[in-house]
């Protein structure tokens, strides 16, 4: 079996309907023996360019395992989804289990985003016992 990195993306009036996507897409390849090794929901973000005059939609991200007739499958119920805007398959030369770049970034401006909110309220508290 291969290693395949998979990213597609959803509409955005069908956002609702990515966690059902997914599972549907995770059965698939499990089914047929295959694994999943990674996989990242990025949530809806803004397109380099419009498709189908669509100017933000959902990603999702999936770093799975599987053979020829599986990613065929899968590459075959992405195009008659009509949600699915586009699609990209990658295989990759052995399996990736750590977080993408883009969830890194999610996670740092996780951490971050807190932490001004405190440090801009501390001083706005010590300034009026002050006065």
């Amino acid at each position: 079996m291969r290693h395949y990195e998979v990213v597609f993306i959803v509409h955005p009036d069908q956002s609702e309907q990515v966690p059902a996507m997914i599972e549907r897409y995770k059965t698939l390849v499990t089914a047929r023996s295959g694994a999943i090794h990674r996989l990242e929901d990025w949530g809806r973000r803004q397109l380099a360019y419009p498709i189908q005059k669509v100017h933000k939609a959902h990603y999702v991200l999936m770093n799975i395992e599987c053979d020829n007739e599986t990613l065929a499958e899968l590459e075959n119920a992405f195009k008659f989804n009509d949600a699915v805007l586009r699609h990209l398959t990658v295989k990759m030369s052995k399996p990736v289990t750590t977080p993408s770049p883009m969830m890194k970034e999610e996670k740092s401006r996780s951490l971050t985003a807190p932490a001004q909110p405190q440090a801009e309220a501390q001083p706005q508290a010590e300034v009026p016992a002050a006065a």
